[in-house]
């Protein structure tokens, strides 16, 4: 089978290569998946780059996590999958706690366990398909974690970004009102068309007032952040007392230091999102949400661009540079 392939990590261009590899073969509990779509997500392309870790856990490695396709053979044991289901994929790599899987889905062929596979639903194509695992589950997650949010107010940071726009539609169809910030005016109108009610520039230097403003004063009930450490001053002093704030990143700032007494004396609670290591409840309660929307034609998968997979880098080089607004997706 045809795969891109690294040995170290570095730039995308030096080290991903595309080469002939065993087509693998579905042992127990396994099923053995025809990829149509490998979804590309942030965590790839740093794994790849070796951002904050250079060492590689395997000595070659298929990247992604995510990605759908069709079901073609299965293993032992394996009796709620059949041939020509039409599946999507996460975790293909594993998480960052550990070695994890060194196959990912930037091939034609992967064999997984059938626990981390899902029925596509019939209104989703394989690209969309292979745009949920890490964005829509952690959206899911980061907006429900903390219970029923129903008239509630959600603060979405970055609201122009992937998993932002689907966490702005998870909050929008379940009654809470949502504002957002956006980094310019194409993205501001991304955030919109999810469904948020206001989107603020996330550069106005007033933008703390603004949302306040907007609250009478009161507050959000939550925040959906992306930029933890270089946005927790403006998370903190618009928080309403007992809020919560849910993030999924702190890339620009990996160590931010924690201002306790500020977060403390508002009863606010941090969590922090890693999908990675989601239990196998929380997967379900995301898929079903996520089967619900599509049902309801509520869901929208915005793909900002498709490359064959001997274009991997070019692709990985367009999720560093942060400028395409949708998903990044190979076509396989």
């Amino acid at each position: 089978m045809k795969a891109a392939v690294y040995n170290s990590t570095g730039l995308a261009r030096e080290v991903l290569k595309i080469k002939d590899e065993p087509k693998p073969i579905p042992q127990k509990n396994e099923v053995l998946i025809a990829l149509r779509a490998s979804g590309i997500n942030p965590a790839d392309v740093k794994r790849r780059a070796g951002w904050r870790n250079p060492e590689m856990p395997h000595p070659k490695i298929i990247p992604h996590c995510d990605g759908a396709g069709e079901v073609v053979a299965v293993g032992k044991d394996v009796k709620d999958r059949k041939v020509g289901d039409r599946v999507w994929v996460w975790n293909a790599q594993g998480g960052y706690d550990g070695p994890g899987r060194a196959f990912g889905t930037a091939a034609e062929f992967i064999a997984i366990d059938r626990m981390q596979t899902a029925i596509l639903h019939e209104k989703l194509n394989f690209l969309e398909g292979a745009c949920l695992g890490v964005p829509a589950m952690t959206a899911h997650h980061a907006v429900f974690a903390d219970g029923a949010i129903e008239g509630q107010t959600v603060l979405v940071q970055g609201g122009g970004g992937v998993v932002a726009h689907f966490a702005i539609q998870f909050a929008s169809s379940s009654g809470a009102r949502v504002l957002a910030t956006a980094g310019s005016e194409q993205r501001l109108s991304h955030a919109l068309g999810a469904g948020a009610n206001t989107v603020f520039d996330r550069y106005d230097p007033n933008l703390s007032a603004l949302i306040l403003d907007a609250t009478n004063g009161k507050g959000v009930d939550r925040v959906i952040e992306l930029e933890f450490g270089g946005n927790l001053l403006t998370d903190m002093s618009v928080l309403r007392a007992g809020g919560v704030i849910a993030a999924y990143s702190s890339t620009q700032v990996p160590a931010p230091v924690f201002p306790y007494y500020k977060i403390a004396a508002k009863g606010g609670t941090i969590r922090i999102i890693q999908s990675f290591g989601f239990s196998d409840c929380i997967r379900r309660k995301a898929i079903n949400a996520i089967d619900q929307l599509c049902a309801e034609n509520g869901l929208v998968v915005p793909i900002g661009e498709v490359y064959p997979l001997d274009q991997i880098s070019q692709a990985h080089d367009d999720v560093e540079a942060q400028k395409t607004i949708g998903n990044i997706v190979l076509e396989i």
